[in-house]
């Protein structure tokens, strides 16, 4: 999965530092990263790669975490691609790249981002944020209210059948491969109470017999999610939420397409059970 990224370390404790000139930092642009254009993988810039023609862009970084010993930042200034040789391309190239600790960094980063980019000024009283120098929160000076980044559980079910397994597809979005139920925890729900109301919302299916799989930090959508098997419970009618899926179907284990790249907890599960490589 994206976050497996031995054996390199991603250490996430906060720093207070100032950066140095070959350290690494990251620029978005929306939904696009800043990268070197004549390379065919994820190559973020350092600070001497801009000291030029941006020599305060060093000044204003904010540290963000360290994959082994290479510390990454992150700038507010938009427009880099001024410069020659760098270009923003889509954060799509995060579900693509090859070298997992290249877009692993690349997609905390930009749910950092959005996190600093949504929180400039206090829910409470309106005043503007601060950023802590001691861990990463932001505070209000006037009424003293903390922010954290926000992290939403999200459960991923692959609902079983004795060999078959229940294929989706989502609605109305660009993703369009086969995957599987999913859905966040509403307040007061444990995680197995999502499990079985999500899949009774979705597709209409009684489950039981629940195990859990593994989790996964997931930073597209600042969720951790929590893979369940889940085996089905009577019948195996089909009722599809429209408004979420286009697509529920029962699929034998032998024509389950095999994944081309293991990114997700959704597609590891799938091929866990495509392979027969989980006990159920």
């Amino acid at each position: 999965m994206i976050h497996d990224i031995e054996p390199r370390i991603f250490n996430n404790s906060f720093k207070n530092k100032k950066a140095e000139s070959r350290d690494l930092f990251l620029s978005y642009d929306g939904d696009k990263v800043l990268v070197r254009e004549d390379k065919d993988k994820l190559w973020y810039p350092s600070f001497s790669d801009f000291e030029k023609q941006y020599p305060e862009l060093i000044n204003t970084a904010q540290f963000l975490f360290t994959i082994d010993t290479i510390n990454y930042y992150l700038v507010e200034e938009k427009g880099l691609d001024t410069v020659d040789g760098w270009t923003y391309v889509t954060t799509g190239r995060f579900r693509t790249e090859i070298k997992y600790w290249r877009s692993f960094a690349g997609a905390v980063g930009w749910q950092l981002n959005r996190w600093y980019e949504n929180h400039k000024f206090c829910s409470r009283c309106g005043k503007t944020l601060k950023r802590s120098e001691k861990e990463r929160m932001l505070y209000c000076e006037s009424c003293g209210f903390q922010v954290y980044p926000t992290i939403s559980p999200c459960v991923i079910v692959a609902v079983h059948d004795g060999d078959r397994l229940l294929l989706t597809k989502y609605a109305g979005r660009a993703y369009t491969n086969y995957a599987l139920i999913a859905g966040f925890a509403e307040i007061g729900e444990s995680l197995e109470q999502t499990v079985l109301r999500e899949v009774k919302e979705e597709v209409g299916l009684k489950v039981k017999n629940l195990k859990f799989y593994k989790s996964q930090p997931w930073p597209f959508t600042d969720t951790l999610l929590a893979g369940f098997y889940a085996e089905l419970d009577g019948d195996d009618t089909i009722t599809l939420q429209e408004d979420e899926l286009s697509l529920g179907i029962w699929v034998k284990r032998e024509d389950i397409p095999p994944a081309k790249l293991n990114i997700s907890l959704t597609s590891e599960m799938m091929e866990a059970f495509r392979t027969g490589t989980v006990e159920l």
